[in-house]
């Protein structure tokens, strides 16, 4: 049976921590020079990265062995 590769699967989680924090600082970094405008186009990158985030958690899940 093949063991899993947890360096390689450790280094892929912290690879997409590091870009959601980069998008949320673009974002904070918008949100900063346009204080009254684009609320909507926040919302929707916010649905979206729940979207990201509900898929990563389920392929997370899968690759997890009891």
């Amino acid at each position: 049976m093949a063991k899993t590769n947890f360096s390689y699967e450790k280094r892929q989680r912290e690879l997409e921590k590091k870009r959601k924090a980069e998008e949320k600082a673009k974002r904070k970094a918008e949100a900063k020079a346009n204080p009254n405008g684009e609320a909507n186009a926040l919302t929707e990158e916010g649905a979206e990265d729940a979207e990201a985030d509900a898929a990563m958690n389920a392929d997370a899940q899968e690759t997890q062995t009891p």
